[in-house]
């Protein structure tokens, strides 16, 4: 297995395609996912593209097949807030339990420039192994909705 860095639209190519590597964190990502357009605004912003600050995503790919993928954007909040949010990370279900997971946030703290968080639900299982890696969790974030009568 290796672990392919994606810095821009450039970095797809035939081997490894942009809308491959949406559905496999689309399916992946199960019910702590996204819909497929929200992952395509987060890899573009990753990309800097449409005012993004910028990140990368990360692929781990194994016989040439997708078993692992990430993205990180850049906050551009540096001081109050962590510079990097780690938005989506996804382990292949048949995969999961072999390490690919650690390898991948690994890599994303070597490459993020400065301090990383993350969002994860309680019931995430994930959630142990990014303890292990020495996130901590420091605030309960709280979420307004906004209703149509509230716009």
């Amino acid at each position: 297995m290796f672990i392919q860095e994606i810095y821009s639209q450039d970095d797809f190519n035939d081997d490894l395609r942009r809308d491959d590597f949406i559905q496999f964190l689309f399916q992946h990502l199960d019910k702590f996912g996204d819909p497929k357009e929200d992952i395509s605004k987060c890899l573009d912003y990753a990309f800097g593209i449409n005012g993004g600050q910028g990140g990368f995503a990360l692929a781990a790919i194994n016989d040439g097949k997708i078993v692992g993928g990430l993205i990180l954007n850049k906050t551009g909040m540096s001081g109050y807030i962590p510079e990097n949010i780690l938005v989506y990370i996804a382990v292949d279900a048949s995969q999961r339990g072999q390490g690919i997971g650690g390898k991948l946030c690994r890599k994303c703290i070597d490459l993020a420039d400065g301090d990383v968080k993350l969002h994860v639900e309680y019931d995430n299982p994930a959630k142990r192994l990014y303890e292990r890696l020495g996130f901590v969790n420091k605030y309960a974030e709280m979420r307004f909705k906004k209703t149509s009568e509230d716009k």
